[in-house]
């Protein structure tokens, strides 16, 4: 195969290929005039649905004994569940796990930046000048952090709810940026992770398994990974 790339006979989307060319099973793959096609692949990894509470941690073992996530997992013949990211302990709302390390790895890399979306209620209410500052960047400890959506979802007396959409998983990055603008968050829940919500009837501690094409979905993104400044390639 090397002979025949190095001699200009090998392809992909019909530019001539190099040794090293990364390929996808979107990619179009000839040899001469022949085409190559992409193995099918039958066994596909599994992914879960956790509707994570309060008072769990996102680890296999705690030091200091609470709960995690893994605890109520079911139990598997092969492999072992991996966590999609984390939520901390005082943190709810969606967490996937799959058996898949490769696709874990890929859409927790903060090269692509999925979007992670929650559900925010703050003692007291932002003021316009405070959203400005969430959506156009604030600098943390670890690095500058922005929003890329921050909604009013209305409230009643001093809590009030926001909806905030970042593509970042950063440890308690939410929290942190609400809290450098003097507010407090009482409670957060994630909704969403990249294309995946949070089914409305999954209660607390409660899991469900992605159908086949939900997860065939996850396995083709990310596609257009992000520039320096926050952007999807594709705009």
């Amino acid at each position: 195969m090397e002979r025949w790339i190095e001699e200009g006979r090998v392809t992909v989307n019909d530019r001539v290929a190099g040794v090293g060319t990364r390929v996808t099973s979107r990619d179009v793959i000839r040899v001469g005039r022949r085409a190559v096609h992409w193995p099918e692949q039958r066994h596909l990894p599994q992914v879960l649905i956790y509707h994570k509470p309060e008072g769990e941690v996102t680890s296999r073992d705690d030091p200091e004994g609470r709960a995690t996530v893994f605890d109520r997992l079911p139990r598997l013949r092969e492999g072992r569940w991996l966590a999609i990211g984390r939520l901390d302990y005082n943190t709810g709302g969606l967490l996937l796990f799959t058996t898949s390390g490769e696709l874990a790895n890929r859409l927790m890399h903060p090269r692509y930046a999925l979007e992670r979306e929650y559900a925010v209620r703050t003692l007291g209410r932002l003021t316009p000048q405070q959203v400005d500052r969430l959506k156009s960047g604030m600098e943390l400890d670890d690095g500058p952090a922005r929003c890329l959506v921050v909604e009013d979802s209305g409230g009643e007396g001093a809590n009030h709810w926001y909806r905030v959409v970042l593509s970042e998983g950063r440890n308690r990055v939410v929290r942190r940026m609400f809290s450098a603008l003097g507010l407090t968050v009482s409670r957060l829940m994630r909704v969403r992770f990249g294309p995946v919500k949070l089914p409305p009837r999954l209660k607390r501690g409660q899991m469900c398994r992605l159908d086949r094409d939900g997860v065939r979905s996850l396995m083709q993104l990310p596609d257009s990974p992000v520039d320096s400044a926050g952007a999807t390639a594709r705009g």
